[in-house]
């Protein structure tokens, strides 16, 4: 694409895109700002990076509208928009290769139950095995060696990489991707405590629904509800290595990070940011847009929407950063108190 090509298509997304610099040169690709050479395009979205604007090789650089680069012109190009990091977005997604991980068609060591319906244009890998009465809709891709047990309904232009499992009476909506390793619908943690210190099984009758948009990172697990089901609303966006466990909801356009463990029946609300390795006790909730930061626990319910969470147990950062700079002078607290202990009991001696 010419540079010109690129200001007119990001403009398809962006009120204004302000062209300063020469439009005729041509992009090859993206790249980072460190290692961009002649004919590929990057980006400034964070004020540490624009040290590199006086190094990099790029042919363009996409940057805030506010940004001077009147001194870097003779050389490089600009593109100027509100956001840079989404203008990057769109054009990384415009120079990805099409996806490619199963042949067009049913591959002949694919299994296929019985009473299974199969829309135009789906895709299933080598290996792949699709249960008695599944459904997959249109153009959707199943990787090699992945499994759908029986009674799963998959809907349209959904992409399960190689070696994703869903259990029986899973429900998945339209367009999401599931990475490799992931397993969805297992059975749920529950075993009821016995008076000889043993553990019945608590059966798990419930299903997964996870909505339209969403994408799961690899080897996730989400357990299937005891009763009822656990849900991943529209648009959530799940790292890899989550644990969510049985009864969950996950609200729509939430983001949860690597590692994060959910126990059984949270609900999460609308666009909050898990962090990761951040722990959650069972039976509470979270309010919409709350922040938590990696490594928290959240040990109680937080219904106050927009606030942000730290620390374990769990409180709002402001409170939890001051109780934190109190910790970091218990020392010198306490040099003070014996300090004033000891000229007391001095005192006390005269």
């Amino acid at each position: 694409m010419t540079i010109q090509e690129i200001r007119d298509y990001l403009g398809q997304f962006f009120d204004a895109v302000e062209l300063v610099g020469s439009g005729d040169g041509l992009i090859s690709g993206p790249a980072k700002i460190e290692t961009a050479q002649r004919g590929q395009v990057t980006f400034v979205a964070n004020d540490k990076y624009v040290r590199f604007l006086a190094s990099t090789g790029a042919s363009l650089v996409i940057v805030h509208r506010s940004l001077c680069v009147d001194e870097f012109v003779h050389k490089t190009s600009f593109l100027k928009a509100d956001d840079p990091y989404t203008a990057f977005v769109f054009l990384l997604q415009k120079f990805s290769p099409p996806l490619s991980i199963a042949a067009k068609g049913i591959a002949s060591t694919a299994v296929i139950g019985e009473g299974v319906s199969i829309g135009e244009g789906v895709a299933i890998g080598e290996y792949a095995v699709i249960g008695d009465r599944c459904s997959i809709g249109r153009n959707t891709v199943i990787g090699a060696h992945s499994v759908l047990l029986h009674d799963v309904s998959v809907g349209e232009d959904v992409v399960f990489f190689p070696g994703v499992t869903c259990y029986h009476g899973t429900v998945v909506g339209n367009r999401v991707v599931i990475h490799s390793g992931s397993v969805i619908g297992a059975d749920g943690f529950g075993f009821a405590p016995q008076k000889d210190g043993s553990y019945v099984k608590i059966p798990q009758m419930g299903i997964v629904e996870i909505g339209d948009d969403v994408e799961i990172g690899s080897n996730t697990t989400i357990d299937r509800a005891t009763l009822g089901s656990t849900v991943i609303y529209r648009g959530a966006k799940i790292d890899n290595l989550v644990q969510i466990a049985h009864n969950c909801r996950i609200g729509e356009d939430t983001v949860i990070a690597a590692q994060a463990g959910i126990s059984g029946s949270v609900k999460i609300g609308r666009q909050c940011m898990i962090g990761g390795q951040a722990g959650f006790a069972g039976h509470l909730e979270l309010a919409d847009k709350i922040q938590v930061a990696a490594k928290t626990g959240i040990s109680k319910s937080f219904l106050q929407p927009g606030i942000a969470l730290r620390g374990t147990p769990a409180q709002p950062m402001r409170d939890q950063l001051k109780h934190e700079a109190m910790m970091r002078n218990l020392g010198a607290m306490k040099e003070k108190l014996d300090r004033l202990d000891a000229e007391m009991k001095e005192l006390k001696m005269k």
